[in-house]
């Protein structure tokens, strides 16, 4: 038997769950806010599967429940940085967000540097905020060494998400959010929850053998996709997300954790791009132009990504989000027992 809910009524659910394990009230609407969103987008592998993540890294201490990120007033040109006081991200990036805004508007190119964070979920929720604003968005951050290089045998990368968004007026954005690992680890983790075999070429076990075992490969490693372009992608991403911004690399942030059961401790960049000023004093509209590169696409036949979010978010914007029985009873329980649930 399944329930559904309407939007605001999961959003004050979950919220409640997170300020029943002591999240405050910065913390606990910023993180129901993105775990709706993917619920209500149909990614549940980053949907009310994250809380008792959220729930067992605040347990363990490795977060800050109590948290409020500080905005660095003074920031240096277009950098603004915003520093997570050891609490989720999702709180950081909606404080400096305005700014970010700002900022690309006046120089044309602005990035957000969020430090000292726990990150759990999707980028395609902050790519997103800046596209509404009418700005181009890349996001990218590292994880925990979950994932081997090409042709390694043990977890050094991590799966490093990177997310892109182009604005399109009076349009859903063009928006790609993706693992640089075959699959995000909570797809893993789905399969093994599920009793699922991995399809083959997801993942290597302990031994660096391939394996279609879920068990086996959260034990083993994650393998890039795309093999040495992929890898090479994760590493990008480990130097700009990591070491360029003064923040953990996954190696680093595994050794903070000690398990690859909790949320990921490390930094974000988010950059704000204006297309007006790129396209200044060149000929044509640049969103024009951009429509006559997507109309291609799909005219061919070629489906746009994010597009099966887009029309699932229409869905449950018209009847409501429906949770499996399942999900019903774990909600219960974590508003019932809190941090005890986990």
């Amino acid at each position: 038997m399944s329930t559904t809910y309407p939007i605001k009524t999961l959003l004050d659910r979950v919220t409640a769950i997170f300020l029943r394990a002591g999240l405050n009230e910065v913390q606990a609407p910023a993180l129901a806010r993105v775990i709706v969103a993917g619920e209500r987008d149909a990614c549940t592998s980053h949907g009310i599967y994250r809380i008792e993540g959220v729930l067992r890294t605040v347990k363990a201490g490795k977060v800050r429940a109590d948290a409020v990120p500080q905005l660095d007033p003074a920031g240096q040109g277009g950098i603004i940085r915003v520093n997570a006081a050891g609490g989720f991200s999702s709180p950081a990036f909606e404080l400096g967000l305005p700014q970010l805004v700002d900022r690309a508007r006046e120089l044309g190119l602005a990035a957000m540097v969020v430090n000292d964070c726990t990150h759990f979920s999707a980028l395609w929720p902050e790519v997103e905020a800046i596209t509404d604003h009418g700005l181009a968005a890349l996001v990218l951050c590292p994880s925990y060494a979950s994932v081997a290089p090409s042709g390694g045998t043990r977890p050094l990368l991590g799966t490093n998400p990177l997310a892109f968004g182009w604005p399109r007026p009076g349009r859903d954005p063009y928006v790609f959010d993706f693992a640089t690992s075959v699959a995000a680890r909570g797809e893993i983790e789905l399969h093994r929850r599920a009793g699922k075999p991995l399809p083959e070429g997801w993942a290597i076990d302990p031994e660096g053998q391939p394996t279609t075992d879920p068990v086996a490969a959260l034990a083993g490693a994650m393998l890039p996709f795309g093999g040495h372009k992929g890898s090479a992608i994760g590493t990008m991403i480990e130097l700009l997300g990591g070491a360029m911004i003064g923040d953990l690399t996954s190696p680093e942030a595994l050794e903070f954790l000690g398990t690859t059961s909790l949320a990921p401790r490390h930094g974000e960049l988010i950059l704000a791009l204006s297309p007006e000023k790129f396209a200044a004093g060149r000929p044509g509209n640049p969103f024009e132009r951009a429509e006559t590169l997507l109309t291609a696409i799909t005219d061919q036949g070629a489906r746009l990504p994010s597009s099966r979010r887009f029309a699932a978010r229409a869905r449950s914007q018209a009847e409501g989000i429906t949770l499996t029985e399942a999900d019903v009873q774990l909600l219960d329980r974590l508003l019932d027992l809190g941090l005890d649930a986990v």
